[in-house]
């Protein structure tokens, strides 16, 4: 790695939404470093796709359920000397049990997940984050609207819209902007695996007829990261959910 590229970190980034905005941040001049949690044989088959193309990955197993993984995270930075220019926190989970079934260690690990992993991630290489640098979050649509089935997803992702718009207030004197994206039904391995029912009611909810390809959302972070007005907003992309 050169000190003199430029460098994107994108947490949960070698599956789903975070390979799409890998895909296109590497395509801008971007140099990756990926973390994931534990599904080894998926990191290391999208390090090779990258390193066909001569694109410059890191991979680091950082499970963000664990706090430890914020130290991994920070001290690789530190012992390669490098310097951000694009934080991704996309890494997340969710408990699908009931309400009446849920246990305060799976709410708990879902707030871990998506709320405090990247809260104190963020906290502690901020000083490793270029001025003019870009943070983006992950939320989602169901942050918005009430969750059908989970819960703890549906409060934490709002909370992370929250912090969205609470830490421009802790990273504009830095220099540093921070926004969201809120996807909607993205196209991604977790939703393939949905029956084809479940996927087409789905569908009929969306304006628009289709779930949404992570391709085209990996468009929406660029915007954000490219766009230097942009500063604490959330950007919903969801077809039109709920219009028809």
């Amino acid at each position: 790695m050169k000190n003199d590229h430029k460098f994107a970190l994108i947490t949960g980034g070698t599956k789903g939404i975070g390979k799409a905005v890998a895909k296109i941040l590497s395509s801008k001049g971007y140099d990756l470093i990926l973390t994931y949690a534990s599904d080894d044989k998926t990191a290391h088959q999208v390090e090779t796709a990258f390193a066909a193309e001569g694109k410059e990955v890191t991979l680091l197993k950082a499970d963000a359920s664990k706090i430890s993984s914020i130290d991994l995270i920070a001290n690789f930075l530190d012992a390669n000397a490098l310097k951000l220019d694009v934080v991704i926190l996309n890494a997340g989970t969710t408990c699908r049990d009931s309400f009446e079934e849920m246990k305060m260690e799976d709410w708990t690990n879902v707030f871990m997940v998506n709320v405090h992993f990247p809260v104190f991630l963020l906290q502690r290489i901020l000083s490793r984050i270029n001025k003019g640098g870009s943070v983006v979050f992950t939320g989602s649509l169901m942050g918005n609207i009430p969750h059908s089935v989970s819960l703890s997803y549906g409060v934490t992702k709002s909370a992370v819209h929250s912090l969205v718009r609470n830490l421009v207030k802790f990273l504009a004197p830095k220099g540093i902007r921070v926004n969201g994206v809120a996807p909607g039904f993205v196209d991604t391995e977790w939703q393939k695996t949905k029956p084809a029912a479940i996927r087409k009611n789905i569908e009929n909810k969306v304006s628009l007829g289709c779930f949404c390809d992570p391709d085209e959302l990996a468009k929406a972070y660029l915007m954000l990261i490219e766009n230097n007005y942009f500063n604490g907003e959330v950007i919903v992309l969801d077809g039109g959910y709920s219009y028809k």
